[in-house]
């Protein structure tokens, strides 16, 4: 089974003065559909860094990756922002939604700078909203939401166009426990009921120890730890 997202022999580096700091040295990883990996490692590690390369924000300076068997290093920059918008979807700590629309519309958006009509884009949200909980939450605006609810629109919104990759920085970093717990367990929904594969970079080790998957960051390489 060919995997949704591969990384091969990866590497970046940022120039600091006359030296070169080398945040991953020919990192290899893949990601299949369905599975949920956990990302662990201390802050500065470059999690961080291995999601926006994950996700064609940055470009690696060296190795290859490959979104659904497509290379993505020698794309151009339209190229990579079509592939990026139909095939991955992006979660963050702050749930980036916009304030002056509903959570409802925040959702709609994406579908509809992809192409969707309104009405497309509506029944789409609706079903996402409904199916994580939040169909009575619809016309709120983020401000009339708890933090749980932002970061579970913001999910909703990330996965709106269908993506068959998520990638999640620190989703559930300012939650409390028992609200990252629902959190994760949307996720981990999302992951079994669409065959979505997410990565999720977290410092959470008890959410971690329940993903199909752990890899960790160590002096730049990356590094498949056991889970159980």
């Amino acid at each position: 089974m060919q995997p949704v997202l591969q990384l091969e022999n990866v590497e970046r580096r940022f120039q600091q003065g006359e030296s070169a700091l080398c945040v991953l040295r020919g990192g290899n990883f893949g990601l299949f559909a369905g599975q949920s990996v956990a990302l662990v490692a201390p802050s500065g590690a470059g999690k961080s860094t291995l999601l926006h390369i994950a996700g064609l924000l940055e470009r690696p300076d060296g190795g290859e990756v490959y979104v659904d068997g497509v290379a993505t290093t020698r794309l151009n920059d339209d190229a990579r922002t079509a592939l990026r918008r139909h095939a991955i979807g992006f979660v963050y700590q702050f749930h980036h939604l916009l304030p002056e629309f509903t959570a409802l519309e925040n959702i709609m958006l994406p579908q509809m700078i992809a192409g969707l009509t309104r009405r497309q884009a509506r029944t789409r949200a609706l079903e996402l909203l409904n199916y994580l909980g939040l169909g009575a939450r619809a016309k709120h605006r983020p401000t009339e939401l708890s933090g749980g609810e932002q970061q579970r629109v913001a999910i909703a919104r990330a996965v709106a166009n269908g993506p068959g990759i998520l990638l999640a920085d620190e989703p559930t970093g300012n939650l409390d426990p028992k609200t990252a717990e629902h959190v994760f367990e949307t996720l981990e929904a999302l992951a079994k009921a669409t065959g979505l594969a997410a990565l999720v970079a977290t410092h959470n080790e008890a959410l971690a120890e329940r993903m199909t998957r752990r890899i960790t960051l160590k002096d730049g390489w990356m590094i498949e730890v056991t889970n159980g």
